[in-house]
């Protein structure tokens, strides 16, 4: 089985925090740990299906978020293993 959903992985617990508040009214997203496939993170990240992709980068943009402080990670799923592959969007 295959799936396929993104996570923001974020330097620091106050900034994903402060970046959840943004979204959470907007968006379903939900609070994870940061999955292990992704090292630099505060172990809090927010994940989100691939639909709300493009609107929640869009959001990101127009908040003018600190791109330096946060990830944003495509993670594929196939059977137990997961594979975490960076988006670069900043």
């Amino acid at each position: 089985m295959e799936k396929e959903f993104y996570v923001i992985a974020f330097e620091s617990t106050h900034y994903a925090i402060m970046i959840e508040r943004k979204l959470k009214e907007k968006f379903k997203i939900h609070t994870v740990p940061t999955p292990r496939e992704i090292t630099a993170s505060c172990g809090l990240s927010i994940k989100f299906d691939s639909e709300y992709l493009s609107k929640i980068l869009e959001e990101l943009r127009k908040e003018n978020v600190d791109y330096d402080k946060m990830g944003i990670y495509k993670i594929k799923r196939k059977g137990s293993k997961k594979v975490a592959e960076k988006i670069n969007w900043g």
